[in-house]
């Protein structure tokens, strides 16, 4: 019986997340947009680590998962399980699972240990382009050299990874959303404290939505300005392209780029404010409990 690699189990949860189905994840319900991009940035983090973790042993072994040692250019040695082991990143600890190998000549020892040393930022970054724009080589290869100083894995085994995660990038952003009866649509960007955190110049416009049977789902991502109505415009075509139906109800903040995009793609819909940033703002207007 093959074992199956943790990346393959993360990927599930992932997706899991993406679909909104939370039974069977430690997480629980989710109450704000906050803890829904939180999550999903902590499972797509930690899938995201995993892979590069795997092909750490690939690179080490000189052979894949399935495959056998064949010939002088593979070594000795065969992985061996994996040790759990809890990382601190911005959104929370989240849990990998780092590769055993044994049966070598010499020690196998991961480099990517400063991963594991709770500077992962760029890895969170990446992790919000992974699902904005995709991936290039040099995207990853920067980023191991920022966080370990060294490159710690071959360019062939760099682009095996480019290739795995923008195959997740192109799957996400062209599923089609025609399966998923939202009724109640919520649409945001997140802006400042993406820039302040993992230094993302553009803001991140997010939907999400509401099912008729109560599942909530991330239904898209992308990069653009939150006040464009050009950016919101075709990022509300394009979910539609993909089989979005029309909600009944819309929940925007005052930003007029969006509304007026809103009014433009579903004008039969009803559209609300954000409570959450109506509560924000008054909240600057009302004087501060004196002590």
């Amino acid at each position: 019986m093959k074992r199956i690699p943790k990346s393959e189990v993360l990927h599930k949860d992932l997706n899991q997340i993406l679909e909104g189905i939370f039974d069977d994840l430690d997480e629980g319900k989710l109450e704000d947009r906050e803890s829904w991009l939180s999550m999903v940035m902590k499972k797509g983090a930690a899938f995201f680590l995993q892979q590069l973790l795997e092909e750490e042993v690939t690179d080490f072994l000189g052979r894949d998962h399935y495959q056998r040692a064949k010939g002088e250019e593979n070594k000795s040695g065969y992985r061996n399980g994996y040790e759990p082991r809890k990382v601190k990143t911005g959104e929370g600890k989240m849990e990998v699972y780092l590769p055993q190998v044994r049966g070598t000549d010499e020690p196998f020892r991961t480099k990517l240990g400063a991963f594991l040393k709770g500077n992962t930022e760029v890895l969170e970054k990446l992790t919000i382009e992974m699902y904005a724009r995709g991936l290039s080589t040099r995207d990853i290869e920067d980023a191991l050299l920022e966080a370990t100083g060294d490159m710690v894995l071959s360019r062939t085994a760099v682009s095996e990874v480019t290739e795995q995660m923008n195959e997740e990038f192109e799957a996400f952003q062209n599923r089609d959303l025609s399966s998923f009866q939202v009724e109640y649509l919520f649409l945001d960007a997140i802006y400042e404290s993406i820039r302040k955190q993992y230094g993302v110049k553009e803001g991140i416009l997010c939907a999400w939505g509401i099912c008729r049977g109560g599942e909530k789902v991330l239904l898209s991502v992308g990069l653009g300005n939150q006040e464009s109505y050009e950016d919101w415009l075709e990022f509300l075509r394009d979910m539609v392209k993909r089989g979005l139906r029309v909600p009944t109800f819309i929940t925007t903040d005052g930003a007029p780029g969006l509304i007026k995009a809103v009014e433009a793609v579903f004008p039969k819909s009803i559209r609300g404010r954000c409570w959450f940033h109506r509560m924000e703002n008054f909240s600057h207007k009302v004087p501060k409990e004196k002590p």
